[in-house]
C-alpha cells in the first residue's frame, strides 16, 4: 500500500457508519475522521447561542469565528472537547439544517480536504466519495433499513438516558432527514461511483469491519 490511503464513507444517519468507520480505523491504525461530528459541533454552538439554525446569515456568521479540530480521536468546539454533547437529540433534529447551507460545507469541506493531505484516513459522513475525496483510494456506503436505523437510535437515547421521545417519533426524524440530505441542492447524500454498498440490517459490527477489511485487500493497492 502507498502511504497514505483515504477512505471514503458514506451513509444515512443511523446506518452505524460512524461505528463501523471507528472500528476499521483501529484496524488498519489509520485517524478517523467524522466529518457529521464537525457539522454537529457547529450546531452545538448555534443553538447554544440562541441562533436559530435555519438563520443561514447567523449560522454562517457563527461558523466564521469557530474552531472545531480532532485531538487524539476526540473533537474539539472552541478547544472544549464535545464529544457527548454533540450526540444529544435535540443536535440530530437540528443538523441537516445547518448541513445544507451551501458557505457552511464549502468552509467544512476545505477542513476535511486539509486532513486528509497529511495522513492516512478513514472519513465518513454525507459526500464523502462524492465532493470530499471523490480519488479516494477505497469508497464504501453503509446503509440499513429507516425501521432499523430508528431501533437503534431509539436503544440509543433510551440508554443515555432520554426521555419524552417515541420510536414513531424517531422513525419519522430519521426519515425527515434521509429527505433534507438525499434532496438539498449542496452535496447530496447519494451512492458516489465505485463505492461498495454494505447493508449492516443483519449484521454485526464485527462482520462489517471484516467485510470492508476483505473487500480492501481485493482491491489492494
Amino acid at each position: 500500500m502507498k502511504r497514505n490511503i483515504t477512505v471514503a464513507i458514506d451513509g444515512p444517519a443511523g446506518a452505524g457508519k460512524s461505528t463501523v468507520a471507528k472500528k476499521l480505523a483501529a484496524a488498519l491504525s489509520f485517524e478517523y475522521v467524522d466529518t457529521g461530528a464537525m457539522y454537529r459541533a457547529l450546531t452545538l454552538k448555534v443553538l447554544s447561542l440562541g441562533i436559530d439554525p435555519k438563520d443561514r446569515i447567523g449560522v454562517i456568521s457563527t461558523m466564521e469565528n469557530t474552531s472545531i479540530d480532532f485531538r487524539d480521536n476526540h473533537i474539539y468546539l472552541d478547544n472544549e472537547q464535545v464529544d457527548k454533547k454533540i450526540r444529544e437529540n435535540i443536535i440530530n433534529q437540528n443538523v441537516s439544517f445547518i448541513a445544507k447551507i451551501s458557505e457552511v460545507r464549502a468552509g467544512m469541506v476545505k477542513l476535511q480536504k486539509q486532513l486528509a493531505k497529511t495522513k492516512s484516513v478513514i472519513m465518513d459522513g454525507r459526500d464523502i466519495g462524492s465532493i470530499v475525496l471523490p480519488q479516494a483510494d477505497y469508497k464504501f456506503f453503509i446503509t440499513a433499513s429507516v425501521e432499523e436505523r430508528a431501533r437503534r437510535r431509539y436503544k440509543e437515547l433510551i440508554e443515555k438516558g432520554e426521555t419524552n421521545i417515541s420510536y414513531e417519533n424517531i422513525r419519522e426524524e430519521i426519515e425527515l432527514r434521509d429527505h433534507i440530505d438525499s434532496t438539498r441542492e449542496i452535496s447530496p447524500l447519494i451512492i458516489s461511483d465505485g463505492a461498495y454498498v454494505l447493508d449492516t440490517t443483519n449484521k454485526t459490527i464485527e462482520e462489517c469491519v471484516e467485510i470492508l477489511i476483505l473487500q480492501m485487500k481485493e482491491k489492494q493497492l
